[in-house]
Formats: C-alpha cells, structure tokens, sequence
C-alpha cells in the first residue's frame, strides 16, 4: 500500500515513511503512554507522529513522507484494529496461506516425552550430602 502510495507522490525510498507508520501504530495502540519531547513538551503518546511531523516541518524537511506514513499507519490500524471490533466487522488483512505454511512453527506433539536433558533445571542429580554435618 505504501509503495502504491509512494509512486503517487513519486517517492523512491520509503524507509522513513515505513518507520512513522510504526510509529503511528504503535502510538495508538499505546494511547495512555505519557511522552516527553527534549524535556519541552509532555504528550500523550496517540500525537507523537504529529510531533515528530512538526519537528521535521520546523527543520524544514518535507513533510510528504510523514504524511505518507501516518496515512498508511491509519489505514493499518482501522483494518487491524478498529474494523475488525465493529459489528459486522471482520479482518480483511490475512497472511497469505503460503507464508504461514513456510515460515509457522509446528503445533507441539503431546505425547512428545523430552530427554532428562531437555527438561528444565536439567538432570535429576539427587539429594547430594549435607554440609557440615
């Protein structure tokens, strides 16, 4: 979505977009985090994408990527989030089947019965002798 984004505004690299798009996720699923910008500024953490936005428009960078990165973080995080608890909602963002084939791990076996080795705290290495006794 970024990339289709990206071609737009003809924006070749997108790794800071990428980066306040975290940002913006994580800023909102994180609403009550209290956040304090060089000691001038305390904030809540849902208005530090804008901070940094700011900040960036006062060294006087464009703020296109910005834009462009909290556009696409909100999109995420109504599909994510948002929609998804809303009735009638569901979950439109799936992980393509293949990828959860290649890269999920296994479901434990139940009867698998580990070595005295792999269990923890090791080998059972009995009471041993009292000191001092």
């Amino acid at each position: 979505l970024s990339q289709l984004f990206g071609l737009l505004v003809n924006l070749v690299f997108l790794g800071q977009a990428f980066t306040i798009m975290l940002v913006y996720i994580w800023s909102r699923r994180n609403p009550y985090v209290r956040m304090n910008f060089f000691g001038l500024l305390i904030f809540q953490a849902p208005f530090l994408p804008w901070v940094l936005m700011g900040f960036s428009l006062l060294l006087g960078n464009s703020v296109i990527v910005d834009l462009l990165g909290i556009a696409v973080g909100h999109i995420y995080f109504f599909l994510e989030d948002v929609f998804p608890n809303q009735p009638g909602g569901g979950r439109l963002l799936r992980t393509p089947a293949l990828l959860k084939a290649i890269f999920d791990t296994p479901d434990d076996d139940p009867n698998y019965n580990p070595l005295p080795e792999e269990r923890p705290g090791g080998f059972a290495w009995g009471e041993g002798q009292r000191l001092g006794g």
